[in-house]
């Protein structure tokens, strides 16, 4: 029998942290991901706070579907504080009603919306790095449900997708496209052809030392053709940044099959393999300072050669702390914050690869 309105109803106690991940997200959104055209809309992420008992926070999302064809995820605003890839998709945005595609495509400016209205790398929310956050929780954090929307609801309807990125406010990074090869040997060549017509400078083989928490890994767990990218740095909004993704961006979607009557312009150049060889290659502070670097964006150096001083601001009557390289590469992202704590890195390092 139903409970009178007198009767009092048992509540079901919160699923375990093991199966709320694979429950239906908590984040809605008022597109159709299987309409026929062109919608934009909005991600509602749910945000009960002081000033909002019912708010949601929302996230601007497009959508472009025509006939059958590949799916693409473009995503920009991971961190809040790197522009040139929201940028180049707030212009494709303008674009995608003119547009004739077989499939579909989806476009999010913004991921970590939050946190790109504060123009912060983690959200002012939470303090959520989204991109160490995968595969996110249902009932966690708002970063954490973001994560999750991703991973249950864009990740399992994806087919390629491609994260733009740059160095914040903390980094400076040359232009280059990140790659990591499929698992399925069987895709290497489709892999292959969409990293040759994005066309960046560089393409390089990162290595994380073991972090697998981020967007790529996850695309790659669901087997989803998986490139992301960093084209400027400085929390500023580079030039020749914006022109690489918006230029690498219509080849990456003529490539994948996606567009139909679109003419992209030439690849520019072919684009030059780099890979990061674990921790010699990166050059971490061991104590907080000031530090002047003796280096210079895209310089190529040698193990052992000095890569810059470290002054202690409290003792600035001692000799200042000789930092060295580890290994040998090209600086391809340089700190742009002057003072550091200890872990922070300094510089990242890169040395020519073969596939």
């Amino acid at each position: 029998m139903p409970p009178t309105l007198l009767e009092p109803t048992i509540q079901a106690a919160p699923p375990p942290a093991s199966t709320a991940h694979a429950r239906k997200s908590l984040i809605s959104t008022d597109v159709d991901y299987d309409r026929e055209g062109f919608q934009t809309g909005f991600l509602r992420i749910p945000y009960s706070q002081d000033r909002s008992a019912y708010g949601h926070i929302p996230t601007p999302v497009a959508v472009l579907k025509h006939g059958t064809g590949p799916t693409v995820l473009l995503t920009g605003g991971n961190h809040g504080d790197e522009y040139e890839g929201p940028v180049a998709l707030m212009k494709l945005l303008r674009r995608m009603p003119d547009m004739r595609i077989r499939g579909r495509l989806i476009v999010i400016p913004a991921l970590n919306f939050p946190a790109f209205l504060n123009g912060s790398r983690t959200s002012p929310i939470d303090r959520g790095n989204l991109n160490r956050m995968f595969p996110g929780e249902r009932n966690g954090s708002l970063t954490a449900m973001i994560a999750h929307y991703v991973d249950t609801e864009l990740f399992p309807r994806t087919d390629i997708a491609l994260d733009l990125h740059a160095g914040g406010a903390s980094f400076n990074h040359m232009p280059t496209l990140l790659a990591a090869l499929p698992g399925d040997d069987t895709r290497h060549a489709e892999f292959l052809k969409l990293v040759d017509a994005f066309a960046a400078p560089h393409t390089m083989i990162m290595d994380l030392l073991g972090e697998d928490r981020t967007y790529g890994a996850a695309a790659e767990r669901h087997g989803t053709l998986f490139l992301c990218g960093e084209f400027g740095g400085a929390a500023t909004c580079s030039v020749d940044g914006v022109a690489i993704v918006e230029d690498g961006v219509r080849r990456f979607l003529h490539a994948a099959g996606l567009t139909v009557d679109d003419h992209p312009p030439a690849p520019p150049r072919r684009t030059a393999l780099i890979r990061v060889d674990g921790a010699r290659h990166y050059l971490f502070a061991p104590r907080h300072g000031v530090f002047e670097p003796c280096f210079r964006l895209g310089q190529q150096v040698e193990a052992g050669q000095l890569a810059g001083r470290l002054f202690d601001p409290h003792s600035p009557w001692e000799p200042a702390r000789e930092l060295h390289f580890a290994g040998a590469g090209m600086v391809v992202c340089a700190r742009t914050y002057a003072r550091v704590e200890p872990g922070d890195c300094i510089a990242l390092l890169a040395s020519p690869a073969q596939w």
